[in-house]
């Protein structure tokens, strides 16, 4: 697999990157990983990165982009915050990846039995948590199908919320950074969200989420 370089990130599509994206989490649950020189990757890319995607997930331990997407040094930008919830460094970080940096598509992949979405749905309040939680509150509101139950016990209603946060946080990306609405809306790059199935390894994008520029 070739270390990514100016010219071959220039070259990838915002349509190209998802499908790069898909291609390797096809490899990941085939357990069919690319051969990589990692070694090789970290020379390669001393004297810069140009990754072509920013990934934006979860803290928790089984969700690792790199992993997940089969991917290698200096293929993509990965930021993990519980809940993978939205904030202005966040944005910046989104900024300066595809402004600066060239990245091709913005993805907010959230995950199946999300131990902050539980937390969200249970009003845990506990010292700095609280106000991560807060975040994502809008999403349990929002959620009005379950009308019973609406804790974490719920599995259905749990990954009810974690959908509408996901979907939330890609509105958000379009409604509070300019620069990425203007890049998107020029078809510059790409932006979709999805899930990360911990069970099986599986990441299904939601199609009502997908703006690719095309």
């Amino acid at each position: 697999m070739k270390t990514l370089t100016k010219e071959i990130q220039s070259a990838i599509t915002p349509s190209m990157a998802l499908t790069l994206l898909n291609e390797g989490n096809k490899r990941f649950l085939n357990n069919l990983k690319v051969n990589r020189n990692l070694l090789q990757q970290a020379n390669e890319t001393s004297d810069g990165q140009h990754p072509f995607a920013i990934i934006l997930s979860c803290i928790d331990s089984r969700t690792s982009a790199e992993l997940i997407f089969d991917q290698g040094l200096g293929d993509i930008f990965s930021v993990r915050i519980a809940g993978n919830i939205i904030n202005e460094d966040i944005l910046g970080s989104m900024e300066f990846a595809c402004k600066v940096a060239g990245s091709k598509i913005i993805v907010v992949l959230g995950h199946t039995k999300c131990g902050a979405v539980k937390g969200a749905c249970d009003h845990i309040e506990m010292g700095n948590l609280t106000a991560l939680l807060t975040k994502i509150r809008p999403a349990v509101d929002e959620e009005t199908l379950t009308k019973e139950n609406r804790n974490s016990n719920n599995s259905v209603f749990v990954e009810n919320v974690s959908t509408i946060n996901v979907k939330r946080t890609v509105k958000s990306i379009m409604q509070r950074s300019t620069i990425l609405k203007e890049m998107i809306e020029s078809g510059q790059i790409g932006i979709v969200g999805g899930t990360h199935d911990i069970s099986t390894g599986e990441v299904t994008f939601y199609p009502d989420t997908m703006n690719l520029g095309l």
